[in-house]
């Protein structure tokens, strides 16, 4: 039976299975422990065959491995994914709001909800961007809210994904076998569908066509295979019916872009990019950018074309502008958050600083800009000579840090080589936002599988789940 310290997702305290998870329990129970080891073979071949792999940068074995699996789902009942969505709805809601203000009237600042500097002075923050107007006032078409639940049963939000989300692949191959390896399972219970999401997907990106277009042409916009999430970038376009292409597949002309074909020249009239803002056009930004395309942004701010997302959208999801995202909601709805934040400390505030530096070995410590588990000091499993280490980097600039508790992260029974045991997990659901705010069911659920880590990163360890609502 799990420790009654860590909520486990598929028993209660007492060891009794949850209502959401007594088919799969009873499946499980009754499945020959041969026929679960031939499957999970099965599963690691085909991801093998379709090609999910991700690349790990620095990695001297190679450029790409593939994504570890696990066929225990981590299943939510349909009531509890009810009352998510409607808070995922009203957080991406919340910062497109922020966006369009800060981009424009700039009236959460004047109200001094956030302090000017942590905006203008964000390296995420991009003046190219004020006046801008973008179709619809969206500007995080696509994003991913990660999501963890801690000891009390409570989701809490931990991040916010808004410049190029990924994950989503996963998402949609990790229905995809478990539906061809057990179908038994989804014909004794009724679990929502995911696989409408690239059709969702390409309806946002025609919603977000400029004003008159009526036909939009869209491709996805990609850094190159060397890039660790090129299979999914290749993966959406071909399930979208797309185009991908690279910087050098675009040309700018009159303020418009067009694509390079055999047919000759196509105009594209949306962009789903997936190289972050830095590298889109060496004429606006990085001069040494090989991966973008020249003049794109003139184009953008002349509404001719739709670059979902919208450049500038990281100054919203930079983790310190996180801890304001309640007030935020507050500023914008009157209203109280749906789902709450993790308490947060920000460094760049003496009195949290101290406090961090007194208490390090127990918290988690970010860089502000820091992702996929990088950069980032998780107290409770370092060594005394890290945290002396990572004491001087905070103290060196204080403010390109925040920190947090540690939570008891949920966790999920997992196949491991020593049988079935809890490992923590976290969720991402993706929001997609157009004329109202649409999901599939559920989200990406990625799994710490090393015992007693809290880090989900696939490029740290981490491996997959599926996700399931179950009604």
């Amino acid at each position: 039976m799990p420790p009654k310290s860590l909520y486990n997702e598929m028993y209660d305290a007492s060891g009794a299975v949850r209502p959401h998870y007594t088919a799969f329990h009873e499946w499980l129970s009754h499945t020959p422990a041969e026929k679960i080891a031939q499957n999970r073979q099965a599963a690691d071949l085909m991801f093998h065959r379709v090609g999910i792999t991700f690349a790990v940068y620095g990695e001297s074995s190679g450029t790409e491995r593939l994504i570890p699996f696990d066929i225990v789902p981590n299943v939510i009942a349909g009531q509890t994914w009810d009352l998510l969505s409607r808070g995922l709805s009203q957080r991406i809601r919340a910062l497109n709001a922020f966006l369009h203000d800060v981009y424009h009237g700039q009236e959460i600042l004047k109200a001094g909800v956030l302090p000017r500097e942590k905006v203008l002075g964000n390296s995420q923050f991009r003046r190219e961007m004020v006046g801008v107007d973008v179709p619809g006032g969206i500007y995080a078409h696509v994003a991913g809210i990660d999501l963890v639940k801690d000891a009390d049963g409570q989701y809490y939000v931990l991040e916010d994904n808004l410049r190029t989300p990924s994950g989503v692949s996963y998402l949609l191959e990790n229905r995809k076998m478990m539906m061809r390896l057990f179908p038994e399972l989804f014909s004794a219970q009724r679990i929502r569908p995911v696989d409408h999401y690239p059709d969702m997907l390409l309806e946002t990106l025609r919603n977000a066509a400029p004003f008159g277009v009526d036909h939009p042409t869209i491709v996805v916009l990609t850094p190159g295979h060397f890039n660790s999430a090129y299979f999914e970038h290749a993966f959406l376009a071909q399930q979208m019916g797309v185009e991908l292409v690279e910087g050098a597949d675009l040309f700018v002309q009159d303020e418009t872009v067009f694509m390079r074909t055999t047919q000759g020249p196509q105009r594209v009239d949306v962009v789903y990019r997936r190289i972050d803002d830095d590298f889109l056009d060496p004429l606006a930004f990085r001069t040494d950018s090989m991966l973008g395309v020249p003049g794109l942004m003139g184009a953008y701010r002349a509404g001719r074309v739709t670059l979902a997302n919208a450049v500038g959208t990281g100054v919203a999801d930079d983790k310190s502008i996180y801890p304001f995202v309640p007030d935020i909601i507050r500023f914008y709805f009157n209203e109280e958050p749906l789902i709450p934040n993790v308490h947060t400390y920000m460094l760049d505030n003496p009195d949290d600083l101290a406090y961090v530096l007194e208490h390090m070995h127990e918290l988690v410590i970010k860089e502000a800009q820091g992702s996929g588990g990088y950069g980032m000091l998780v107290g409770p499993t370092s060594t005394k000579d890290e945290r002396e280490r990572f004491r001087q980097r905070v103290l060196d600039a204080p403010e390109r840090y925040i920190a947090q508790p540690t939570l008891s992260l949920s966790a999920c029974p997992t196949f491991t080589t020593g049988g079935l045991a809890p490992r923590h997990i976290d969720l991402r659901p993706y929001v997609l936002t157009g004329k109202s705010v649409n999901f599939v069911p559920g989200g990406l659920t990625r799994v710490a599988l090393r015992e007693g880590s809290l880090v989900v990163n696939s490029s740290q360890g981490g491996g997959v789940k599926d996700t399931w609502v179950v009604d």
